[in-house]
Protein backbone atom coordinates (compact mmCIF):
# COMPACT_ATOMS: atom_id res chain seq x y z
CA UNK A 1 0.00 0.00 0.00
CA UNK A 2 1.00 3.60 -1.27
CA UNK A 3 1.29 6.26 1.27
CA UNK A 4 1.93 9.92 0.78
CA UNK A 5 3.43 11.97 3.56
CA UNK A 6 4.34 15.45 4.25
CA UNK A 7 7.07 16.39 6.54
CA UNK A 8 6.92 19.86 8.64
CA UNK A 9 9.71 20.63 10.72
CA UNK A 10 11.65 23.77 11.43
CA UNK A 11 14.45 21.79 12.41
CA UNK A 12 16.75 21.33 9.29
CA UNK A 13 18.51 18.12 11.18
CA UNK A 14 15.03 16.84 11.62
CA UNK A 15 13.82 16.92 8.46
CA UNK A 16 16.41 15.21 6.91
CA UNK A 17 16.45 12.59 9.09
CA UNK A 18 12.87 12.40 8.26
CA UNK A 19 13.67 12.09 5.23
CA UNK A 20 16.04 9.16 5.18
CA UNK A 21 13.88 7.28 7.61
CA UNK A 22 10.97 7.97 4.71
CA UNK A 23 13.63 6.54 2.24
CA UNK A 24 13.94 3.34 3.76
CA UNK A 25 10.63 2.31 3.76
CA UNK A 26 9.27 1.99 -0.19
CA UNK A 27 5.15 2.34 0.87
CA UNK A 28 5.80 6.41 1.80
CA UNK A 29 6.14 8.97 -0.67
CA UNK A 30 7.56 12.27 0.60
CA UNK A 31 5.23 14.79 -0.75
CA UNK A 32 6.71 18.12 0.44
CA UNK A 33 9.55 19.23 3.45
CA UNK A 34 8.22 21.89 5.30
CA UNK A 35 10.12 24.38 7.61
CA UNK A 36 6.63 25.74 9.18
CA UNK A 37 3.47 25.20 9.57
CA UNK A 38 2.27 27.92 7.44
CA UNK A 39 4.17 26.72 4.40
CA UNK A 40 2.60 23.11 5.30
CA UNK A 41 -0.95 24.37 5.35
CA UNK A 42 -0.30 26.13 1.99
CA UNK A 43 0.37 22.84 0.58
CA UNK A 44 -2.44 20.87 2.42
CA UNK A 45 -4.99 23.45 1.06
CA UNK A 46 -4.02 22.21 -2.57
CA UNK A 47 -2.84 18.59 -2.34
CA UNK A 48 -4.18 15.43 -0.42
CA UNK A 49 -1.67 13.47 2.04
CA UNK A 50 -2.03 10.12 3.88
CA UNK A 51 0.50 11.37 6.48
CA UNK A 52 1.54 14.11 8.34
CA UNK A 53 4.83 13.90 10.55
CA UNK A 54 4.34 17.41 12.49
CA UNK A 55 6.92 18.70 15.18
CA UNK A 56 5.19 20.27 17.73
CA UNK A 57 6.79 23.14 18.59
CA UNK A 58 7.90 25.63 15.57
CA UNK A 59 7.74 29.56 15.42
CA UNK A 60 4.79 31.44 14.88
CA UNK A 61 2.10 28.54 14.24
CA UNK A 62 2.78 25.14 16.25
CA UNK A 63 2.34 22.12 14.52
CA UNK A 64 -1.01 21.67 17.46
CA UNK A 65 -2.67 25.17 15.98
CA UNK A 66 -1.82 23.79 12.30
CA UNK A 67 -4.23 20.89 12.99
CA UNK A 68 -7.04 23.29 14.05
CA UNK A 69 -6.14 24.35 10.47
CA UNK A 70 -6.48 21.21 8.51
CA UNK A 71 -8.91 21.29 5.38
CA UNK A 72 -9.05 17.63 5.91
CA UNK A 73 -7.69 15.07 8.30
CA UNK A 74 -4.58 12.69 7.35
CA UNK A 75 -3.28 10.67 9.86
CA UNK A 76 -0.72 12.85 12.17
CA UNK A 77 2.86 11.60 13.59
CA UNK A 78 4.12 13.85 16.18
CA UNK A 79 7.65 14.49 16.12
CA UNK A 80 9.14 16.70 19.36
CA UNK A 81 12.26 16.46 21.61
CA UNK A 82 9.81 17.33 24.69
CA UNK A 83 7.57 14.79 26.27
CA UNK A 84 4.93 17.09 28.10
CA UNK A 85 2.61 17.43 24.45
CA UNK A 86 2.13 13.83 24.68
CA UNK A 87 -1.68 14.91 26.40
CA UNK A 88 -2.32 17.15 24.06
CA UNK A 89 -1.22 14.98 21.08
CA UNK A 90 -3.70 12.51 22.49
CA UNK A 91 -6.56 14.58 22.14
CA UNK A 92 -5.81 15.40 18.55
CA UNK A 93 -6.07 11.57 18.36
CA UNK A 94 -2.79 11.34 16.66
CA UNK A 95 -1.89 7.75 15.25
CA UNK A 96 1.96 8.34 17.30
CA UNK A 97 4.50 10.51 19.18
CA UNK A 98 8.44 10.29 18.39
CA UNK A 99 10.33 11.78 20.46
CA UNK A 100 13.63 13.25 18.92
CA UNK A 101 16.02 12.21 17.83
CA UNK A 102 13.67 9.41 15.96
CA UNK A 103 15.33 6.21 15.74
CA UNK A 104 14.79 3.73 12.52
CA UNK A 105 12.69 1.19 15.10
CA UNK A 106 10.15 3.90 16.51
CA UNK A 107 9.98 5.17 13.21
CA UNK A 108 9.04 1.80 11.24
CA UNK A 109 6.71 1.21 14.74
CA UNK A 110 4.79 4.48 13.81
CA UNK A 111 4.69 3.70 9.83
CA UNK A 112 3.20 0.42 10.42
CA UNK A 113 0.45 1.75 12.42
CA UNK A 114 -0.44 4.14 9.82
CA UNK A 115 -0.58 1.48 7.16
CA UNK A 116 -2.52 -1.01 9.49
CA UNK A 117 -4.84 2.05 9.54
CA UNK A 118 -5.35 2.90 5.60
CA UNK A 119 -5.26 -0.80 4.81
CA UNK A 120 -7.81 -1.40 7.56
CA UNK A 121 -10.00 1.66 6.20
CA UNK A 122 -10.14 0.44 2.35
CA UNK A 123 -11.38 -2.97 3.46
CA UNK A 124 -14.01 -2.16 5.85
CA UNK A 125 -17.44 -3.41 6.12
CA UNK A 126 -20.12 -2.16 4.19
CA UNK A 127 -21.48 1.19 5.98
CA UNK A 128 -24.64 0.95 7.05
CA UNK A 129 -27.92 3.13 5.90
CA UNK A 130 -28.88 4.77 9.38
CA UNK A 131 -27.50 6.52 12.14
CA UNK A 132 -28.59 7.10 15.36
CA UNK A 133 -28.12 11.11 17.11
CA UNK A 134 -29.30 11.22 20.82
CA UNK A 135 -31.49 14.44 21.63
CA UNK A 136 -33.71 14.86 24.64
CA UNK A 137 -31.74 11.34 26.15
CA UNK A 138 -33.66 9.79 23.21
CA UNK A 139 -31.40 8.24 20.02
CA UNK A 140 -33.42 9.11 16.89
CA UNK A 141 -32.74 6.90 13.68
CA UNK A 142 -31.82 9.16 10.60
CA UNK A 143 -31.88 7.38 7.37
CA UNK A 144 -28.16 8.46 5.68
CA UNK A 145 -30.58 9.31 2.30
CA UNK A 146 -32.15 12.22 4.50
CA UNK A 147 -29.25 13.97 5.39
CA UNK A 148 -27.93 16.96 3.39
CA UNK A 149 -24.89 17.69 4.58
CA UNK A 150 -22.76 18.31 8.03
CA UNK A 151 -21.62 21.07 9.73
CA UNK A 152 -19.13 22.00 12.34
CA UNK A 153 -19.80 24.21 14.98
CA UNK A 154 -17.62 24.98 17.57
CA UNK A 155 -17.40 21.73 19.91
CA UNK A 156 -20.43 20.25 17.73
CA UNK A 157 -21.67 19.14 14.74
CA UNK A 158 -25.10 20.27 13.07
CA UNK A 159 -26.72 17.68 10.80
CA UNK A 160 -29.10 18.78 8.16
CA UNK A 161 -31.70 16.54 7.13
CA UNK A 162 -34.22 17.19 4.40
CA UNK A 163 -36.45 18.06 7.32
CA UNK A 164 -35.01 19.08 10.21
CA UNK A 165 -31.39 19.29 11.61
CA UNK A 166 -29.85 18.13 14.72
CA UNK A 167 -26.96 19.36 16.76
CA UNK A 168 -25.12 16.58 18.17
CA UNK A 169 -21.47 16.60 20.47
CA UNK A 170 -19.34 14.48 18.72
CA UNK A 171 -16.15 15.85 16.06
CA UNK A 172 -16.45 15.79 12.42
CA UNK A 173 -13.37 12.99 12.27
CA UNK A 174 -15.81 10.86 14.08
CA UNK A 175 -18.45 11.32 11.80
CA UNK A 176 -16.41 11.15 8.82
CA UNK A 177 -15.24 7.71 9.78
CA UNK A 178 -18.10 6.34 10.03
CA UNK A 179 -19.91 7.38 7.35
CA UNK A 180 -19.65 5.95 3.33
CA UNK A 181 -17.14 7.03 1.67
CA UNK A 182 -18.74 6.57 -1.61
CA UNK A 183 -21.54 8.91 -0.60
CA UNK A 184 -20.29 11.46 1.69
CA UNK A 185 -17.26 13.55 0.91
CA UNK A 186 -15.27 16.06 3.34
CA UNK A 187 -15.15 19.52 1.17
CA UNK A 188 -13.96 21.76 3.72
CA UNK A 189 -13.15 21.87 7.49
CA UNK A 190 -16.42 22.48 8.66
CA UNK A 191 -18.47 20.47 6.00
CA UNK A 192 -19.19 17.11 4.50
CA UNK A 193 -21.88 16.38 1.89
CA UNK A 194 -23.80 14.32 1.00
CA UNK A 195 -22.67 13.63 -2.84
CA UNK A 196 -26.43 12.76 -4.22
CA UNK A 197 -27.92 15.89 -2.80
CA UNK A 198 -25.69 18.28 -4.83
CA UNK A 199 -27.94 20.99 -6.80
CA UNK A 200 -24.98 22.53 -8.73
CA UNK A 201 -21.37 23.49 -8.74
CA UNK A 202 -19.80 26.80 -9.18
CA UNK A 203 -15.88 27.93 -8.58
CA UNK A 204 -15.64 27.35 -4.69
CA UNK A 205 -19.30 26.46 -3.68
CA UNK A 206 -21.52 24.43 -4.40
CA UNK A 207 -25.47 23.99 -3.14
CA UNK A 208 -27.73 22.11 -1.99
CA UNK A 209 -31.54 22.45 -0.63
CA UNK A 210 -30.46 26.05 -0.20
CA UNK A 211 -27.43 26.44 1.51
CA UNK A 212 -23.87 27.77 -0.25
CA UNK A 213 -21.02 25.59 1.05
CA UNK A 214 -17.53 25.96 0.24
CA UNK A 215 -15.26 23.53 -1.25
CA UNK A 216 -11.63 23.91 -0.30
CA UNK A 217 -8.93 24.03 -3.14
CA UNK A 218 -7.55 20.78 -1.28
CA UNK A 219 -10.85 18.55 -1.89
CA UNK A 220 -12.13 20.38 -5.17
CA UNK A 221 -10.38 18.28 -7.13
CA UNK A 222 -11.86 14.68 -5.32
CA UNK A 223 -14.99 16.26 -5.25
CA UNK A 224 -15.10 16.46 -9.61
CA UNK A 225 -13.32 12.68 -9.61
CA UNK A 226 -16.07 11.60 -7.32
CA UNK A 227 -18.88 13.57 -10.19
CA UNK A 228 -20.70 11.81 -13.17
CA UNK A 229 -19.93 15.04 -15.61
CA UNK A 230 -21.33 14.89 -19.36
Amino acid sequence: MKCNCLIVDDELMARQLLEHLCAKRPELTVAGVCSSAEEALQILDRQRVELLFLDVEMPGMTGLQLLDLLPYTPHVVMTTSKTEYAFDAFQYQVVDYLKKPVTLPRFSQAVDKVLELLKSATSQAPSPTDIYVRSDGRFIRLSLDDVLYIENIGDYVKIRTVNQSHVVHTTMKNLEEKLDPKRFLRVHRTFIVNLGRIVDIEENTLVISDKVIPISRANKAELMNRLTIL
